[in-house]
């Protein structure tokens, strides 16, 4: 039972850890570092660098777009708990460095007088300290010659305050504080210092050769006659290995601190080295909001109070003039909206009206068409009584194709009895005047006769040679088909039943609808040859 107490215990433990880092999570500030613009790749570096700066509170992986706009950040800023905005940008002279306070400002604008990467500071260093374990606490801020009265100077040091958790001196745990932050101001030349440094402690009051053992690192003992020597005498030691602690670094540790030697009440000397990256910086202006302000201050330009009174006056005219056009907006959308309600409620109003005024319509259009077809009748009716011309062309009337057919279908007849000898059967021409017309109300079109001698070419595709008949109609071609079956079957009949009984000797060959004798050179020619 013992263990399963144990084990509940330490879950509640867990739980409640995780849930007061949550908390704690939530409540200190957030940050964004990222570029906007072509910044170089060495502008890329120093994003990178200031980023692990402010780790862990800060967004490691931050992608950014070409497309992406500040208003796109501060949409996201608000939902992640981002409160500050680290922005560089680079112009034909200089990389500007922009923080922003979110959600209402103010915005600082300096300029990167110079700067160097972690890379390059740590390269220049004969022994650095620099491991992982030391970004996952966040620095500590230290503010240099940051107590002038200027209000330019105050604001400052609450921007770069804010940046970073509050820390209490009565209650912070000394073992997470590995990193130091250092922003110095020289008021004669109004830069600003940017310095990143790495704390080490190491115990004071024991010889070198001690602390060396202390540090499992054991020095170069061969001219030493006793071990004795070794803690009494700082002997064969390296010159880098020399250290020139004072009074200025050392310090009675108030907790035991991680490290050999480290103990709470003794003596111990801070020790820090700079791991970059390093930047000296000059503030160029202050202004209100998001950029878009009014200019609080402005390090090269200075300007009188009359001249500052103008610009915030005529400010304030485009701000009043600006509201004044959103009301005049907002009370045509309003006045439109009541129109279109007044026209809903009239056209409701006015739908029976509508409604037999559609109906009149309607019944003068019907009788207008009666007294049309009246006046045609009585056209009609007059012509028959006076006896008029019966080839006079009748306005009303439509077309009478009927003796046309009849007469072709008389002369298809009539060269059938010529080539054959027999009469024709009934359905094998049938009275055209029962056959569908076709769409365009024109008469069907005659066979011809294929003529004897060679071949010609035709004129062309989609050509007609100078008195060739026109083609039939495609549709026409299903109907000549079966006739040509329905022949065959009756030719043994009128033969006797030989197969092999003479034929009446023909002028030419009857070819189907919509067939020709003659195809394209290099084609096979459609229809049977005789």
């Amino acid at each position: 039972m013992g263990r399963l107490s144990r084990s509940k215990n330490q879950k509640k433990e867990r739980a409640a850890a995780l849930q007061h880092a949550q908390q704690e999570f939530g409540t200190v500030p957030h940050s964004f570092v990222f570029a906007r613009g072509r910044v170089g790749r060495s502008g890329r570096q120093l994003v990178g660098d200031v980023r692990r700066v402010m780790e862990p509170y800060t967004a490691r992986a931050l992608k950014v777009r070409k497309s992406n706009s500040l208003k796109d950040f501060v949409a996201v800023a608000g939902p992640l708990g981002v409160t500050h905005f680290l922005v560089f940008s680079k112009s034909s002279s200089s990389i500007n460095f922009k923080l922003f306070r979110l959600p209402g400002g103010p915005t600082l604008t300096f300029k990167v007088v110079q700067y160097s990467l972690i890379k390059d500071v740590v390269s220049s260093l004969k022994r650095h300290r620099m491991h992982e374990q030391q970004f996952t606490h966040h620095p500590l801020l230290v503010l240099s010659n940051f107590g002038l009265q200027q209000i330019h100077v105050k604001l400052m040091a609450s921007m770069f305050q804010n940046m970073f958790p509050s820390i209490n001196v009565h209650k912070v745990n000394l073992n997470s504080i590995k990193r130091c932050l250092l922003i110095t101001y020289d008021a004669e030349t109004q830069l600003l210092d940017f310095r990143h440094y790495s704390v080490k402690v190491v115990p004071v009051g024991v010889s070198k050769g001690l602390k060396k053992l202390l540090q499992e690192k054991f020095p170069n003992m061969s001219r030493l006659e006793d071990i004795s020597e070794l803690l009494v005498k700082d002997i064969n030691l390296s010159e880098s290995e020399a250290e020139q602690d004072g009074t200025h670094n050392v310090l009675e540790l108030p907790q035991a601190y991680a490290g050999r030697g480290n103990m709470k009440a003794q003596q111990s000397a801070v020790r820090l080295t700079e791991i970059g990256p390093r930047m000296t910086l000059q503030l160029i202006k202050v202004e209100e909001g998001l950029a878009q302000g009014n200019v609080l201050y402005h390090g090269l330009i200075h300007k009188k109070e009359e001249e500052v009174e103008e610009i915030l006056a005529r400010k304030e005219a485009k701000l009043q003039l600006k509201a004044e056009r959103r009301r005049k907006q907002e009370a045509d959308v309003e006045r439109k909206r009541r129109q279109r309600e007044a026209h809903r409620s009239a056209a409701g109003v006015s739908a029976g009206s509508a409604a037999r005024a559609g109906s009149a319509a309607e019944v003068d259009a019907a009788a207008a068409q009666t007294r049309r077809e009246k006046s045609l009748a009585g056209i009609q009716k007059k012509r028959r009584r006076d006896g008029g011309d019966s080839d006079a062309e009748d306005p009303g009337a439509p077309e009478q194709p009927e003796a046309a057919e009849a007469s072709s279908s008389e002369s298809d007849a009539e060269y059938y009895r010529q080539e054959v000898g027999e009469e024709p059967d009934k359905d094998l021409f049938p009275d055209r005047a029962k056959r569908k017309r076709s769409p365009s109300g024109a008469a069907p079109l005659r066979k011809r006769r294929r003529r004897d001698g060679p071949p010609e070419h035709p004129a062309g595709p989609g050509k007609r040679r100078q008195g060739e008949p026109v083609p039939r109609d495609s549709r026409d071609r299903g109907a000549a088909a079966r006739k040509r079956k329905r022949r065959r079957a009756e030719r043994p009949a009128r033969d006797g039943g030989k197969r092999g009984a003479a034929r009446p000797k023909a002028r030419g060959k009857l070819l189907a609808k919509g067939k020709t004798i003659f195809g394209r050179p290099g084609r096979a020619k459609k229809g049977k040859k005789g």
